[in-house]
C-alpha cells in the first residue's frame, strides 16, 4: 500500500514490475521509484463503457490465473476500446483487448519483430489489411489498422496513460484463432502474442455490475 503524494489517499500495489499507477480519488499519475513515490502529472477520466471488466476482475485459462490491475482507454475514428494489463499468479504481464464483445488475451514477443515486413512497419511503413508476416510457423493476416489516441488510464501501468498520447495498432490473425498485435509509438514498436476469446472462456469473476444486464449461465455467480 502506497499513499498518493496528491490527495494523501491509500492506493493499493497490485504490481511492482510497473512504474506508474493512478489514484482514482484525484487522478494523479504516480512515479514509483523503490520507495519513493512522486506525482508526474494528472490523468483524464476514463469515459464510462459498458464493460463487465474492472480493476480486480479474475480470470482463469487453463491451469493460469490471472487479475486485472490497470486500464488504458484508446480512441479511434470509428470508436473506442479497452485494454486491460492482466498479472499472472506467476508474475507475468499480458494485455486483454477488448472490443466489442471479443477479447484478446496476449504476451510481448519480440520474435515477432523480426519478420521484414515488421522491420519496415517499425521503421515507419504502412502496412494493409489482408497483407501477411509471420511468427515462428504460423502465418498471420493483418484484419485491422487502427491511428488510436489515449483518452486515460487507470490503475497500475507500465506507461504514463496520457491523454493524447497516439500510436499505429495492428491486428493479425492466425488461421486457428491465434492473435497478433504489433504497436508502434514515439517510443519503439512491440509485438504481442496470444490467442482470440469470447468472454465465457476465460473463466471470469469479480465482473462489475451493469443495469439491465445479467451474467450469462454458466458465469461464476450466475443466477440459476
Amino acid at each position: 500500500m502506497i499513499n498518493c503524494p496528491s490527495c494523501g489517499a491509500a492506493l493499493p500495489v497490485r504490481g511492482f514490475g510497473v512504474p506508474y499507477t493512478t489514484c482514482h480519488h484525484c487522478q494523479a499519475l504516480i512515479l514509483r521509484q523503490g520507495q519513493s513515490v512522486e506525482m508526474v502529472g494528472k490523468v483524464a477520466v476514463v469515459p464510462d463503457d459498458i464493460s463487465p471488466v474492472q480493476i480486480g476482475t479474475r480470470f482463469r485459462l487453463g491451469a493460469e490465473d490471472f487479475v486485472a490491475a490497470g486500464r488504458v482507454r484508446w480512441a479511434w475514428s470509428g470508436g473506442s476500446w479497452n485494454e486491460w494489463l492482466l498479472f499472472s499468479a506467476a508474475g507475468r504481464s499480458h494485455w486483454l483487448g477488448e472490443a466489442m464483445g471479443m477479447y484478446m488475451l496476449t504476451a510481448e514477443c519480440p520474435d515477432a519483430l523480426v519478420d521484414p515486413q515488421v522491420v519496415r512497419f517499425a521503421q515507419g511503413a504502412d502496412l494493409a489489411v489482408g497483407q501477411t508476416i509471420s511468427s515462428g510457423t504460423t502465418r498471420f493476416a493483418v484484419t485491422d489498422i487502427k491511428r488510436a489516441e489515449c483518452l486515460g488510464g487507470e490503475g497500475d501501468l507500465p506507461f504514463p496513460a496520457h491523454s493524447g498520447r497516439t500510436m499505429t495498432n495492428v491486428d493479425l490473425r492466425g488461421p486457428s484463432g491465434e492473435a497478433l498485435s504489433l504497436q508502434r509509438d514515439a517510443e519503439g514498436t512491440s509485438a504481442w502474442l496470444g490467442t482470440w476469446h469470447e468472454l465465457a472462456d476465460l473463466n471470469p469473476s469479480s465482473l462489475r455490475e451493469l443495469e439491465g444486464w445479467s451474467l450469462p449461465s454458466g458465469f461464476p455467480g450466475a443466477r440459476a
